[in-house]
Formats: structure tokens, sequence, C-alpha cells
């Protein structure tokens, strides 16, 4: 009997919201589907994972996350299952806001987050610490359920640099520099209670598209 999970943690594919220069905060509370170039991403994710066996498709209830894991699960013939509590973070009243602006109109709070995100939140909104209070046990739960199987789990960046960070034994704060690209693929293994991040922020099958 395999007892080793096999996790396959993907961040969504892009939206308006993440193609707009200056970049801007995109939380739980923006939900819009993908761009046109992010359903491309989508496809192409899903292209690249066509062999992997998987034995469930979850993701985020976020439109985004879910246009993703669709475009994931087609070459499988699965259903996508969508797992309240991996919506991505609540960023309060910056949402839609650019960090030059934040750091403008909120200098204060804005000084705050940027030296403990883990205790000092998004204005309004969630911490990091709170993020990990919230999707750990989700985690553990997914895990759990799927014990010994291999899964694809679409999520959001700030739930993806909570888990990584908590996983990888960083200090939380520091995981808020944790790149993850859109589409990027992280791996990882949970046996025995004990999760080890194989792979992280792999995105080299997103080359080449336009």
């Amino acid at each position: 009997m395999n007892d080793t999970t096999t996790i396959y943690l993907i961040r969504h594919a892009a939206t308006p919201s993440n193609e707009q220069r200056p970049r801007i905060l995109q939380g739980s509370s923006v939900n819009t589907s993908l761009s046109e170039r992010g359903f491309r991403q989508a496809r192409r994710v899903g292209e690249f994972l066509a062999t992997v066996k998987f034995d469930a498709i979850l993701s985020s209830p976020l439109v985004r996350a879910r246009e993703t894991a669709a475009e994931i699960a087609t070459p499988h013939s699965l259903p996508t299952q969508d797992v309240p509590g991996l919506e991505e973070v609540d960023v309060g009243r910056w949402e839609r806001l650019d960090w030059k602006t934040i750091e403008r109109d909120f200098p204060d709070d804005y000084r705050r987050f940027m030296e403990d995100p883990v205790k000092n939140g998004y204005l309004g909104g969630e911490s990091y610490g709170q993020v990990q209070d919230r999707v750990l046990p989700v985690f553990k739960a997914v895990a759990r359920e799927h014990s010994g199987r291999q899964i694809a789990v679409v999520a959001h960046t700030v739930i993806n640099r909570t888990l990584l960070g908590t996983f990888l034994g960083m200090d939380l704060a520091d995981a808020q520099n944790l790149a993850q690209e859109n589409c990027c693929i992280n791996i990882l293994k949970v046996r025995d209670g004990a999760v080890s991040v194989e792979t992280m922020n792999s995105a080299f099958h997103m080359r080449g598209l336009d």
C-alpha cells in the first residue's frame, strides 16, 4: 500500500488584475474570470500535466482557480472539487491598489505590514498568521482524505506561500518573498504526517507562451 500522498500545488492562471501595471493586489473579494492569456496559460499547464496520473483535482472556490482546475482536469476526465478555506487572503482596504499607492496613502499600516506580516495584516484584512491558521487545517484534511493518492490542488499566491513557508520551516514573515508565478507547480509529498517540498515555483512549461 502506498503511504505517500503527492500533492501538486498550483497557482491559478492570470486574470486581468494580474496583468495590470503597476501590479495591483487581488485578494478574496475580487472573483473575476481568467484573462484571455490566462485561459491560454491554464490550457498549457493542463497539457503539461496530462500524463500525470491524478486521482482528484481540487480547487479554491474562487473563479480564477476553478477555471484553471477545469483545464487541468479535462485530459483526465475528472470533475473538479471546491475546497472551502483555500480562498486567497483577504487584503481588506488594499484590494485593487498597487503597493506604491498603499505606501503613500497608508504609510503607517504599510510599514507595520512590511515589518511583520505574520502579526500585522493587510489593512482591514488577514495577516499571514491568520492565513496559516485558516489554511493549514484545510491542507491537512485534504492530505488525510486523499492519503496515498496523487492529487492536484489549485490555489493562490499567499495561500501557496504560507503553506510552502510553513513546510520549509521558514520564518513565516519571509514567506511573502517566495515567488509564485501564474500556473507554477509546487510538488509536496506527505508521509506519516510530515510534509516535504520536492519542487517549488516550477514554471518552465510556460515558456514561449504569448
